[in-house]
Order: structure tokens, then C-alpha cells, then sequence
């Protein structure tokens, strides 16, 4: 029995070594290093000062808080930040009106066009990021067909023409197809396994469809909802790519400054403090939300 139980935790370590070397080559040790950077200074010509200070005959540490002081206090840093959030909510809030029934559309669809729906839903990964993203470029510019009709429709309104691209509307046009599947898998994935006798027991003691629909079927998908949004939220906080592409300067957030300060500008201190700032606000945000579901009591349906 011993010689079991020592072989069954033997099979265990060599199984999880592969995903542990990962998680602390890829993400601890980055981790711990941007956590290390963000207390040093910054270089003269870019990076981060020497750690040891020999001047005036003494040794010292080039360790400060500076980087944090003037992340805390920079009313730009917060701005940028408050855009992103208010970007990635908008996001959020629109895959999950579009995700929404489009999950439970390929739910309740015959089994032989439900593999078929789902290709179509994972399909836009086959292909490359930028390469969606320039299309959009293509389809929101100026003399696309999209833009004309647009047009013409608020000149009928009474009102001036728009540039839908290099917009905000663009940033969250693109945001919100890059992140639409994130939203509709977990969301199936939960739709997929409802009873559908809670239902059909709801309809015969007189519930109407809306009324089973928000007190069975909406509490019951909670978890996939609340994975959804966290795999659209989360992301969409620090993307850089799409408002590089795509917005201006009234639309660039946190992960554009980020990605200033450790490629133009070489700020390692104040690139590495931003994005420090930033998890740990997106994990206090998270957190609440999660704190709030979970009060909420529609959670504790979910899992009976």
C-alpha cells in the first residue's frame, strides 16, 4: 500500500513539475523582478541606476519610493487609469448583452449545428491579432462603406460627420470583438448543462417564459456570467495594441503609458510601478465584485 501511495505522489510531482517550472519562470520570477525594479531608480541614459551607491566614500542602496509617490499623486496616471476601467466596462457590459444570447442560442440548438456554432464563435483566433485588427482599420476608415453609411445617416439627422476611426468608439468597437468569444465559451459551457425540467416544472406551476427565464435560468448562470466578464474585463484593462491602432490621444490608456515607460522612455521604476498599481487595483476589483455576488445569494442558488 505504501509503495502505492509513494508512487501515486511520485506520478503527481512529475505531472504539476511541467506547469510549476512555467508559472515561476513566466510569471513569479518576472513578477518578483518588476516588484524589485519598482523601488529602484531610474538610469541616466535609460533603465535603472546601478543598485550600489559609492559616492562620498560610503556605500548605499538606490532603493526609493519615489516611483510610487508620483504614481499615487499623478493625476494623468489615474486618468488614463479611470479611462481604461470606464473602456473595459463598456466592453464588458456589451459582450455580455451579444454573448449572452448568442450562448444560449448554441445551448439549446440541435446537436448536430452546436460543434458547428461553437467553430464559428472560435474561428477569429485562427487567424492573427493584428491582422483582425487591421481589418477594422479597413472597415471603420474613412471612405469604407461602413463610415459612408454612417454618415449619411446623421447628415439626414442634422448632425456633422464623425471619423469612426482613430475614436474611442473604434477602441471599444475593436475591444469588444477581440473579447466577444471569452464571453460566449464560459458562458455555454454553463448554459450547456441547465436541467431543463426546472424549467419545464416552473411553466407548469403558471410561470411565464420571462419570469422563469430571470428566476431560474439567470440565477443558475451566474458562475458563467461572472467568468465571462472576468475573462473580458480583465484583459481589456490593459490592452495597449487596439488604442494604439485604432484610438488617439483621448482614447490611450494604462497599458499604452506601461509600454511608453519601458520601450520609449525607458522609465523601468515608473513602468514597473504603473503595472504593479494596476494588478493590484484590477484585483481589489475583482475581488469586490466577486464579494458582492457572492452576498448577493445568487451564487448559492447557482450551486445547489
Amino acid at each position: 500500500m505504501t509503495q502505492k501511495v509513494q508512487r501515486s505522489l511520485s506520478e503527481k510531482w512529475v505531472l504539476s513539475l511541467p506547469p510549476i517550472i512555467y508559472l515561476i519562470g513566466l510569471f513569479l520570477i518576472p513578477t518578483l523582478l518588476m516588484v524589485f525594479i519598482a523601488f529602484r531608480e531610474p538610469g541616466d541614459y535609460g533603465g535603472v541606476a546601478p543598485l550600489l551607491n559609492h559616492s562620498n566614500g560610503s556605500t548605499t542602496l538606490n532603493l526609493t519610493l519615489d516611483g510610487f509617490k508620483y504614481a499615487f499623486t499623478s493625476g494623468f496616471i489615474w486618468k488614463l487609469f479611470l479611462r481604461s476601467v470606464v473602456f473595459s466596462v463598456i466592453t464588458t457590459i456589451i459582450c455580455l448583452i451579444i454573448g449572452y444570447p448568442l450562448a444560449l442560442m448554441i445551448a439549446k440548438s440541435n446537436k448536430k449545428i452546436r460543434d458547428f456554432l461553437l467553430l464559428l464563435v472560435i474561428i477569429p483566433f485562427w487567424s492573427n491579432f493584428l491582422i483582425r485588427i487591421y481589418a477594422w482599420m479597413i472597415i471603420l476608415g474613412p471612405e469604407s462603406t461602413v463610415s459612408n453609411i454612417v454618415n449619411q445617416v446623421l447628415h439626414w439627422l442634422g448632425f456633422a460627420p464623425v471619423d469612426l476611426l482613430f475614436s474611442s468608439a473604434a477602441v471599444v468597437i475593436c475591444l469588444v470583438y477581440i473579447n466577444l468569444p471569452f464571453m460566449i465559451l464560459p458562458l455555454y459551457a454553463n448554459l450547456e448543462k441547465h436541467d431543463v425540467a426546472l424549467l419545464e416544472a416552473s411553466r407548469d406551476l403558471g410561470a411565464s417564459k420571462a419570469k422563469s427565464f430571470w428566476q431560474i435560468t439567470i440565477p443558475l448562470s451566474l458562475p458563467g456570467i461572472l467568468a465571462g466578464c472576468g475573462l473580458v474585463f480583465i484583459p481589456c484593462i490593459g490592452m495597449f495594441v487596439v488604442p494604439e491602432l485604432v484610438g488617439n490621444n483621448c482614447s490611450m490608456m494604462i497599458g499604452n503609458l506601461i509600454k511608453q515607460q519601458f520601450l520609449q522612455t525607458m522609465n523601468w521604476p515608473l513602468g514597473s510601478v504603473t503595472s504593479i498599481v494596476m494588478t493590484c487595483s484590477v484585483l481589489a476589483i475583482s475581488l469586490f465584485v466577486g464579494f458582492l455576488a457572492s452576498r448577493s445569494g445568487g451564487l448559492k442558488y447557482a450551486r445547489k
